[in-house]
């Protein structure tokens, strides 16, 4: 089995146009993959995200045997599977290669851990840059440089320009970068009406054989794997983008932010997974909504809106990431410190919204953003979580979770511990948000408009605490200074009883700080 060059194809590196594949000499070299356990094991990762990233790259490998390629296939029961470390070394020894190439590693870690193991191997290797994401690290890095704050809509603004992509004339099309003005819409009472289901794929024999040894390898794994219908091919992939686009986009602006009970995927466009996995790029989500515009089926609102998540944000906190890594993850601005509550696990809570949204959560793999936001995010922000607790919860439980998108999503924008590099201000809210936005609040024991007493909504007294705790450094900051004004208006006695009644809600769910 000697050859020339081993290719290392990573679990988020199913992309049959990437740079290490298409400098693979067919003849002299071998294509590497590996399941790698310690990467479920790291994280008690979800059984439907192991399961989605173990399925997906079996049918890439089924692909790439049918192009022509050699492939050295490292199934995750095989002992020197253990670790990127011990499955390269194996590969290494069997193969006799003279070098490694791969596309640079999405997380920093992983890139870490195959650079020590070639080190130690004595092989060289070779890094392809990553032509899946249409801003490089190189290029963040430049756009970056001499910038005194990173502001998303800015870097959004930026690669609107440089890719001309909805701009007319030089100047944004419809006359304005965003319209999130008209993206905050609720369903009101009435709720979403009749949502157009979502394709399901059922899984082929594929599919099942992951399942059963997911179920085998990580039987203590937190959620279930009852109804996995995600898509594990780039041709399932490309089915489910082509029904959003055609039965989804043209509401998903007006209520992107919308949540209702019973409602997973309401008008999102549930590819998240398959778009980090790389069984679809970026460049062709992003025509198929353009092409959808420029057809008069869906309006400019929720083509911008669904563009910026793509270009704008997914782009950006890449750039963050690198930019920032490895101290990133360690990062603790507001200097929590409690563990993460026990029912993040298990959805054993009697705070619907928070009961609705984890055990969907647990039953799928899947929350859209503002139900990570402002429901799980939020809560462990007021409540005073370690953040880094809180990443690996997130990293843990999601299925469309790969560590260069999650982490500066849950550190950065939820949880404010990189002291406003990423989120100009905290993300604080009381329980009328979720009122305001769904439907969890309707027989939920507890009144959102309550801080104290009996029936007080705990999100609303730990917002109102959150405050107190924190006004010493947001009380002048412009984009929150509101918030903290109107805590003024709190009398001192009303300040004591809120204080009492969170130190009380703290005790009760995490017990003492985790130091």
């Amino acid at each position: 089995m000697t050859c020339r060059r081993l290719v290392l194809i990573l679990g988020d590196q199913l992309d049959r146009e990437s740079a290490a594949l298409a400098a693979c000499d067919e003849k002299q070299d071998r294509i590497l993959m590996i399941e790698a356990r310690n990467e479920s094991e790291r994280v008690p990762s979800h059984k439907a995200r192991t399961t989605l990233f173990l399925a997906a790259m079996r049918h890439h490998a089924d692909w790439l045997e049918q192009q022509g390629f050699a492939l050295d296939y490292i199934r995750i029961g095989k002992p020197e599977a253990a670790s990127f470390r011990s499955a390269l070394r194996a590969a290494i020894e069997r193969s006799r290669a003279q070098s490694i190439a791969m596309v640079e590693a999405g997380e920093y870690g992983v890139q870490e851990e195959i650079a020590r193991a070639c080190a130690v191997a004595g092989v060289p290797l070779h890094l392809h840059g990553d032509t899946h994401f249409l801003c490089s690290r190189e290029a963040f890095e430049s756009w970056r440089k001499g910038r005194k704050a990173l502001v998303m809509e800015h870097f959004y603004r930026h690669m609107r320009k440089t890719h001309g992509i909805l701009m007319q004339d030089g100047k944004p099309l419809g006359g304005k970068w965003n319209f999130d003005k008209k993206n905050r819409s609720t369903f009101g009472r009435k709720g979403p009406g009749m949502i157009p289901s979502a394709p399901r794929f059922h899984p082929d024999s594929i599919t099942a054989e992951v399942m059963n040894e997911v179920e085998q390898l990580f039987p203590d794994n937190p959620g279930s794997l009852d109804g996995f219908a995600w898509p594990v091919t780039r041709e399932q992939a490309l089915t489910m983008l082509r029904d959003f686009v055609s039965q989804r986009l043209a509401t998903f602006g007006p209520f992107q932010d919308a949540m209702w009970e019973g409602q997973m995927l309401l008008y999102h466009s549930g590819i998240s997974a398959a778009l980090n996995l790389k069984l679809l790029n970026p460049r062709e989500v992003i025509g198929a909504a353009l092409t959808a515009y420029e057809t008069k089926q869906v309006p400019l609102q929720s083509v911008e809106g669904f563009v910026r998540q793509v270009l704008g944000w997914r782009e950006f906190v890449r750039g963050v990431y690198w930019t920032e890594m490895p101290g990133y993850l360690d990062e603790n601005a507001l200097e929590a410190t409690l563990p993460l509550p026990r029912f993040y696990w298990d959805g054993n809570t009697d705070m619907n919204c928070l009961h609705t949204v984890i055990r969907q959560t647990l039953d799928t793999g899947y929350a859209h953003h503002i139900q990570r936001l402002m429901v799980t995010g939020l809560f462990s922000l007021l409540l005073g979580v370690r953040p880094h607790k809180v990443h690996e919860w997130y990293l843990a439980i999601y299925i469309d979770a790969v560590e260069w998108v999650e982490a500066p999503n849950t550190l950065g924008m939820s949880q404010y511990a990189d002291g406003g590099l990423l989120a100009s201000k905290p993300y604080a809210a009381s329980g009328r948000y979720i009122q305001r936005m769904g439907n969890y609040c309707n027989g939920c024991r507890y009144a959102p408009d309550e801080s104290t007493g009996d029936s007080a909504c705990p999100f609303t007294t730990l917002y109102w605490d959150f405050l107190l705790r924190h006004e010493a450094r947001f009380a002048k900051h412009p984009r929150a200074a509101l918030q903290w004004r109107i805590l003024r208006r709190l009398d001192q006695e009303k300040k004591a009883a809120i204080r009492t009644q969170a130190d009380r809600l703290r005790a009760d769910i995490c017990g003492q700080p985790d130091n």
